[in-house]
């Protein structure tokens, strides 16, 4: 790779990240995608010792990786890469791009570089402590902007703690970390890594999802909604109560609706010093007081208490329940899950009203390793209040809970919020949140509309959720889009609001700016993530339409937005074929210059050519002749 202004890239890379940046140029062959690959231990990189058992040994992945075509392009790295990358591999490029409907452009074009962090000794994850959670989270801190995305090779035993524990250490998470490992190591002739390892480095690389996730099987979940299910399966882990964020098939799908996102304007850092003094406890039908009273003896602060179904515990044991109480009252926070797999927490029974009225906290649909990380992380928060903890233990954090107990809402600050109330006599704390709820997303829309980024800031820090949307299904970005408000935008991106949320007519905003040409905010979105959702052939048709009506402005919206200039309506006919056989060349002239192909045939075996000679359209002859012969050239050059 070639110096810029006489300065060594390659050694800047190395010494100061972030200053590389700015003297990457067109001289770099590829653009690249950055992963940190943390190696922690697991079955994954093991090899066999010479007692026919696996072990872990130094060096040993890292090595091998480089002699596998799909983990590393040799022959790209040797010209490409200098010897200050030498502890970086590269991933080939045909193998990520094929069937990824939901990246951009710019993204599939990337290729995946990554460099493997070896933990020294390599851990069995059975040997998985807090500290060990501390320093995965540090070394991500301290590598955070050098890397767009980290991937964790971890051991399945432990993996669904360590993924629960890192989304509540990771704060203000806006970048991809993924853990994976394999049920058998990666070098074995049938082994689950290979697919694993390089699927997570392909979302770690290219895939902008600011969670902390887990890659199994082809399916990429929430971690903090992760449960090993499976000892003796390729389909290890399950997320009972939330479905996959993607899936990986022959198509790439994923659920962006589903992504959590951090609505903070804070940078990112890590929580490190996690509470230890936490625990689980299994209810079982004749469980003596003596063993609960034991196990809520101090230093004990927190118990994950998982009763049976719904949340039921023993409405007819008041010493038990007696026990409970006594805890809550001294400061213990007892969470409440329960045992089976799949379901959540309610108190829908007197059993379970019972545990409530005891003082123990409803933990909803949690994992039992998402909720005892969850207490470790609350806990350790030395400057909270027990009061805070309590609330903060009940709220959803990070995706973790899909039912979440009741809270006192704090907005009748709020003039309008008030004086609405008082008009329509609502003094229940209840009847005020639902009053909000139904308020927010209008008022948030209207601020939005008119570029009001400082209401828009005010109703955020009143505690409104800036990705809600009004009756129609319309969010505040939504409307900002369409109004061309391009700071509001900035804004609300900024704090996390959602790009690929449809309104009721399944619209998102990428699709507000394109119907208003705004190509700044198209790009905007875009950058974000934002993707067409259009069917094809609804895509076809708006393509079509703009083709013969010498719409220019709006094939340059769908254009910047990412879309396919050859989509074919139901006859086959691309855009190209219409603006053609209406005889409009400026529209002819722009899809030829944006990669509009005049070979396709429609359903009647006519290309646009064709046609164009059929009707004897001279001018629009000579411009696809004149295309033809421009490839031509530039083949030929390349050649």
């Amino acid at each position: 790779m070639a110096d810029t202004d006489g300065v060594n890239k390659k050694h800047v890379s190395q010494k100061h990240p972030l200053l590389a940046k700015s003297l990457i140029d067109s001289s770099e062959p590829e653009p690249t995608s950055r992963v940190l690959v943390i190696y922690t231990g697991g079955t994954i990189g093991m090899k066999t010792n010479d007692s026919g058992v696996y072990e872990p040994k130094e060096d040993f992945l890292v090595n091998k990786l480089r002699t596998l075509p799909m983990f590393h392009d040799n022959a790209y790295a040797d010209e490409n890469l200098g010897e200050d990358e030498g502890d970086f591999l590269i991933m080939p490029h045909g193998l990520m791009y094929g069937e990824m409907e939901d990246l951009n452009s710019h993204q599939r074009g990337r290729r995946v570089m990554y460099r493997i962090l070896e933990y020294k000794p390599l851990l069995d994850s059975s040997n998985m402590m807090m500290t060990d959670w501390g320093k995965i989270a540090s070394d991500i801190h301290e590598h955070y902007d050098c890397y767009d995305g980290f991937v964790v090779l971890h051991g399945t035993d432990t993996m669904a703690y360590t993924a629960s524990a890192l989304s509540f250490m990771c704060e203000n998470l806006g970048k991809p970390i993924i853990l994976t490992g394999s049920q058998i190591p990666i070098f074995e002739v049938r082994s689950d890594g290979r697919d694993n390892f390089l699927s997570s480095l392909i979302f770690a690389g290219l895939y902008t999802i600011p969670e902390v996730l887990v890659c199994f099987d082809n399916k990429i979940l929430r971690g903090n909604r992760t449960i090993k299910n499976d000892a003796g399966s390729f389909a290890a882990f399950i997320s009972p109560n939330l479905p996959p964020i993607a899936t990986l098939e022959i198509h790439i799908q994923v659920d962006w609706s589903a992504v959590f996102r951090s609505t903070g304007t804070e940078k990112f850092r890590v929580h490190t010093n996690m509470c230890q003094n936490v625990g689980l406890l299994r209810m079982f039908p004749g469980i003596t007081t003596q063993t609960v009273r034991a196990f809520l003896q101090p230093p004990m602060q927190g118990v994950v208490l998982q009763t049976y179904g719904a949340g039921n515990a023993p409405d007819n044991r008041p010493d038990l329940l007696s026990v409970l109480k006594e805890a809550s009252n001294i400061g213990v926070i007892i969470l409440n899950i329960t045992q089976c797999t799949k379901g959540c927490v309610m108190t829908s029974y007197a059993t379970g009203k019972a545990l409530e009225d005891a003082g123990v906290i409803c933990g909803g649909d949690m994992t039992p390793e998402a909720a005892l990380t969850k207490l470790s992380y609350v806990l350790s928060k030395e400057t909270w209040t027990l009061d805070k903890k309590r609330k903060f233990v009940k709220r959803n954090l990070r995706g973790e809970l899909t039912v979440v107990a009741k809270e006192n809402i704090t907005i009748l600050d709020f003039e309008l919020i008030e004086s609405v109330a008082r008009a329509l006599s609502v003094s229940s704390t209840e009847e005020v949140k639902k009053l909000r709820d139904a308020l927010y997303p209008s008022l948030m829309c209207a601020a939005a509309q008119t570029g009001d980024n400082q209401a828009l800031e005010k109703l955020r820090e009143l505690g409104g959720n800036l990705s809600s949307h009004n009756q129609d299904g319309r969010t505040a970005l939504h409307v900002a889009s369409r109004e061309g408000h391009v700071s509001t935008v900035q804004y609300l991106l900024h704090q996390g609001a959602s790009v690929h949320l449809k309104d009721s007519n399944g619209f998102t905003p990428l699709h507000d700016a394109i119907m208003r040409k705004h190509i700044s905010i198209i790009r905007l979105l875009v950058k974000t993530g934002a993707i067409l959702t259009l069917k094809p052939i609804a895509l076809a048709m708006e393509l079509c339409c703009a083709a013969a009506s010498e719409d220019i402005e709006t094939l340059q919206a769908y254009r910047t937005a990412g879309a396919n200039l050859n989509e074919c309506d139901y006859d086959k006919r691309t855009p190209l074929h219409v603006a053609v056989d209406t005889g409009c060349e400026r529209s002819v002239h722009f899809l030829l210059d944006n990669g509009a192909s005049w070979s396709l045939e429609d359903i009647f075996g006519n290309t646009a050519i064709d046609c164009a000679k059929k009707r004897n359209f001279t001018e629009i002859i000579e411009l696809i002749e004149a295309k033809q012969r421009e490839l031509s050239v530039n083949e030929n050059g390349t050649q």
